[in-house]
């Protein structure tokens, strides 16, 4: 998760995350952030089709929960390691609770229940329609202003979606696909919630310090609950499911997460911001590749008009970047 809103510096100052001691040319440290976002646009587009193939095996709470609980493991570790890990702020908890239950586990579950049914590409455009809803809801509930860029991008994003769910041409009598495709956008409008909260909240610490306390309590919410929802593991953990998981808990949560962080110190807020934006277009090229989930022109269509309307809106306004440097996969 990126440094909290409009770029303010984090109470534990201009130190690195591990990486970089004492200062960095200026040059040498946009080039670092240039890698470790092209780290994370990869890792978070390879993430969408691997959870995929996860979720023919493992049900999808399950896979929520394996996942997360991995990633939490190397969060504890990655943060113990560089001396970040401490209880957080009392004041931080309210805004910990909504990550963890509006996006760590809400996200994460429904959009696990809508790919189990939908098509990859299709998925990911869905998810990625999140800031299209913080717009609003900032002018709603946050009293931000909602500027003429901000509207056109909506209104640009919003076609995107009239054309994923062109009525003459989508199968409305496919009942799960309708199901998963509705989970998918439920998935988006709580994140939606998730970063309201983190734009209206006033930070003690830091978002990359509160994750492996996020990570920890959503694995603790999870499993009991995958029992509850899905009875004991059923499902047999052969070599490449553990691999996927690995890489799912691994590159595609803690090390993305920590990618992303970093990159955000490096980098512009704007280029960060559009650059994440290259996400959805890694997972529809790796989902045609390897599971040959060949896009449509509907799929195409839909995703050029969201991003675009994405980027019209998040380059309006500083305040609108904090939003889309939030975006995981």
């Amino acid at each position: 998760m990126a440094a909290a809103g409009r770029r303010r510096h984090a109470p534990c100052g201009s130190e690195s995350l591990g990486v970089l001691s004492g200062e960095v040319p200026r040059a040498d440290s946009r080039r670092l952030g240039a890698m470790l976002l092209a780290t994370v646009v990869l890792a978070w587009g390879l993430t969408w089709p691997v959870n995929k193939v996860i979720l023919a095996s493992v049900p999808p709470v399950w896979a929520v929960a394996l996942r997360t609980a991995i990633g939490a493991v190397l969060l504890v570790v990655l943060a113990a390691a560089q001396r970040r890990l401490a209880l957080p702020p009392r004041g931080d908890l309210p805004v910990l609770v909504s990550i963890t239950v509006l996006h760590m586990i809400g996200f994460g579950v429904l959009s696990s229940v809508g790919l189990q049914t939908v098509p990859t590409g299709r998925s990911v455009v869905l998810a990625y329609t999140t800031p299209l809803w913080v717009a609003p809801g900032a002018a709603l509930f946050l009293g931000e202003r909602l500027s003429a860029r901000r509207v056109v991008g909506v209104v640009v994003g919003l076609a995107g979606l009239v054309v994923l769910f062109n009525p003459l041409a989508f199968d409305w009598s496919q009942r799960a696909a309708v199901l998963g495709n509705l989970a998918i956008l439920a998935a988006a409008l709580l994140w939606a919630g998730s970063i309201l909260h983190i734009r209206g909240h006033r930070w003690r610490s830091t978002p990359f310090d509160l994750l492996p306390w996020e990570t920890l309590l959503a694995t603790v919410i999870l499993v009991p609950t995958a029992y509850a929802l899905a009875g004991p593991p059923a499902f047999r953990l052969d070599a490449p499911l553990i691999g996927m998981l690995l890489y799912a808990g691994g590159p595609g949560t803690a090390l993305a997460y920590w990618a992303v962080a970093m990159a955000s110190r490096q980098l512009p807020a704007l280029t960060t911001s559009l650059g994440l934006l290259a996400t959805p277009v890694v997972s529809i090229v790796v989902a045609a590749l390897w599971l040959q989930e060949l896009p449509g022109a509907d799929v195409l269509g839909a995703m050029g008009l969201i991003l675009s309307g994405i980027a019209i809106g998040t380059t309006g306004d500083a305040s609108d970047v904090s939003s889309a440097e939030r975006l995981r996969a």
